[in-house]
């Protein structure tokens, strides 16, 4: 087992622990074995040439180690990483200035890249084939292109709607590989190897109790691990076992599947003002106070994974098991087809 990490000051925050828990290397990437599988024959295949290996598109839901796998394709390379976002590339002038000072070989990661302006992104289809871009000086009929060549790099784009995409910028990446939700297992092996960094004495059964409880996602099982050792410190013996983990987050509102307090209020408001379903997207954001973007990129997937929400062209609809799950009876004409249409 590693050494534990110290943190100390301004520093000790969820964001720089969050990064020192990340794996340096494929190896001790935990988990997506048939990701981790094809991309290390990418990766090696690049290093046995000696050239700069293909661009990679990575895509699944928030949480499940893109950012991590970016900067280890960057340590296989022994490259540098230089690191950058979607909405942070609005014009072509952004990306020239990016692109232009890239080293020999460096990975550009651009995390939802989906987000990416147009202009940017159709600069960013030259660069990725041809490693060149086109500099426009002046402006109207007197307007020159300046071709401009750019070192070799290799391209590693997140997104977290890969079918947002559009097919030009998506048919460049040379390899894409989708992050599914991890297993119990694996989480446990996650949570034991955070608590072994940080300090926390651990028990098996805490270990499965938080990774029951983390929607399959290892970002969100190494916050609740944060957040039990604190209940732990301050109300038990600081370790974290199956009693502490239960307590603490009942405090936090984290129930046995892993809902927290935005998921039950989806399926509240469906499953009591509704009558199940189906409700659209829009009229279920205004009636639990979030955003849609939030209900249908972070609550939705889970609910539907879980079996415990539909989708429909009609709108929402609750399943017998949110019905059960609130441990409320199941109306004998639940989910009868009234209910809003915007989706």
């Amino acid at each position: 087992m590693s050494e534990s990490l110290t943190f100390s000051g301004a520093d000790d925050d969820d964001t720089v622990i969050e990064g020192a828990l990340r794996p340096k290397t494929l190896q001790e990437f935990i988990g997506q074995d048939r990701v981790k599988s094809q991309l290390g024959l990418v990766l090696e295949a690049a290093n046995r040439r000696g050239g700069v290996a293909d661009h990679v598109l990575l895509s699944g839901p928030p949480g499940l180690g893109k950012t991590t796998l970016a900067t280890i394709i960057a340590a296989e390379l022994g490259a540098p990483v230089r690191l950058t976002s979607g909405p942070a590339l609005q014009h072509a002038g952004d990306v020239a200035a990016v692109l232009s000072s890239l080293q020999p070989g460096e990975v550009l990661f651009v995390d939802e890249i989906h987000r990416t302006a147009r202009a940017a992104e159709e600069m960013l289809y030259l660069a990725m084939e041809d490693f060149r871009v086109d500099v426009i000086v002046g402006k109207g009929p007197g307007a020159t292109a300046i071709p401009l060549d750019i070192e070799p790099f290799t391209l590693v784009g997140a997104t977290t709607r890969a079918g947002l995409l559009p097919s030009p910028l998506r048919d460049r990446f040379g390899f894409t590989a989708h992050l599914d939700f991890y297993e119990s297992a694996d989480l446990g092996v996650i949570i034991t190897r955070s608590a072994g960094l940080l300090g926390v004495a651990l028990t098996a059964q805490g270990a499965a109790e938080l990774a029951g409880r983390c929607r399959g996602t290892p970002r969100i099982a190494n916050r609740l691990l944060r957040r039990v050792r604190d209940w732990a410190q301050v109300h038990g013996n600081g370790e974290v076992d199956l009693a502490a983990a239960q307590a603490a987050l009942e405090l936090y509102e984290v129930d046995d599947l892993g809902l927290d307090r935005i998921d039950r209020s989806v399926l509240e408001v469906i499953v009591k003002r509704f009558d199940g379903g189906p409700v659209g997207l829009s009229t279920l954001a205004v009636a639990v106070a979030e955003e849609p973007e939030t209900i249908e990129s972070v609550s939705e997937p889970f609910l539907v994974r879980l079996g415990l929400l539909s989708r429909t062209p009609r709108g929402r609809v609750a399943t017998p098991a949110a019905w059960a799950h609130l441990d409320l009876p199941l109306p004998e004409r639940s989910g009868n087809g009234q209910g809003t249409l915007d989706l």
